[in-house]
């Protein structure tokens, strides 16, 4: 297996642990940028601030196992989102949003952790029209065995489909594990990672370093053991052949795009947020997450 160590950022409030994209590794399947936050308590009237700003060529999927987070975005979209529910946010040719702690959570001071992964957007699907997906808790598939609980978050996994749209074959999934516990890590994606959140786990009996990406060999069948109360990301999908490039919030297969996208963010010419549009955050000099110079 490769390994990923994650890159640590103190936002202040709370720690995000980036694994991709990585200088060793670009992409597990269509996912190309992977991070960690938390977890994290804010205090009384403190919380998540991520002002207004785009994207492009990119589908971002957020998760939370604490905590709530406010969406807004250019389309108009309102949605809260809370632990176990998955929000889905196409860019496409592009879109801007922002990440807020609702009003109760902040008056009362709320906790915070969960998952942001990008996904890539295939060939010939780059420049789709924005959208964007909520699906609650209840409507996710829910597979109970043996002391584990896993939730398919996208795609099809142990004989149970999630409803969220693809636009590349994605496997996603959030596994809760008791101590002794274990679950088959199935093998048909093109490429797969686990990454343990919380706890400890081995896979095949070598023990995995929490908050690490483990790049597992395609098709081979794995088994994955819960050595404490754990939680395992499981994640990958459907290889891409046509490279990705990142700079900032941006993602594209054409260099010149992102470029476009720059100037674009620069020249106020990406649509507002409704009821977010007072602040922005400006395009970095040197951003934190590129995968080339």
């Amino acid at each position: 297996m490769d390994i990923i160590t994650p890159s640590t950022h103190d936002l202040g409030a709370f720690e995000v642990r980036r694994t991709l994209p990585n200088k060793a590794r670009t992409m597990v399947g269509p996912f190309i940028f992977v991070d960690q936050f938390g977890p994290a308590h804010f205090d009384i009237g403190t919380g998540m601030d991520v002002r207004p700003h785009p994207h492009i060529n990119l589908a971002t999927v957020t998760y939370l196992f604490e905590g709530a987070i406010d969406h807004r975005d250019s389309l108009g979209t309102l949605a809260t989102i809370r632990p176990g529910a998955c929000n889905l946010m196409t860019a496409g040719s592009g879109i801007v949003h922002s990440e807020r702690t609702p009003a109760a959570e902040r008056a009362a001071g709320s906790g915070i952790s969960g998952m942001q992964t990008w996904l890539a957007l295939p060939d010939g699907k780059e420049e789709i029209d924005a959208a964007f997906e909520h699906v609650a808790k209840d409507d996710l598939p829910l597979i109970e065995d043996g002391g584990v609980s896993a939730r398919v978050i996208m795609g099809s996994l142990w004989g149970a489909t999630s409803p969220i749209t693809q636009h590349a074959a994605t496997i996603y999934a959030d596994i809760l594990m008791n101590a002794g516990s274990s679950i088959p890590v199935e093998a048909e994606a093109d490429e797969r990672a686990v990454l343990v959140a919380l706890g400890d786990a081995s896979l095949d009996g070598e023990k995995l370093d929490r908050y690490s990406l483990y790049i597992l060999k395609p098709g081979q069948g794995m088994t994955l053991r819960a050595d404490s109360d754990a939680r395992v990301m499981l994640l990958g999908g459907e290889a891409f052949a046509t490279p990705r490039h990142v700079w900032w919030n941006f993602v594209s297969s054409s260099r010149d795009r992102i470029n476009q996208a720059k100037h674009d963010w620069k020249d106020g010419k990406f649509p507002l947020v409704p009821g977010d549009s007072e602040e922005f955050i400006p395009i970095p000099d040197v951003p934190k997450t590129v995968s080339y110079p």
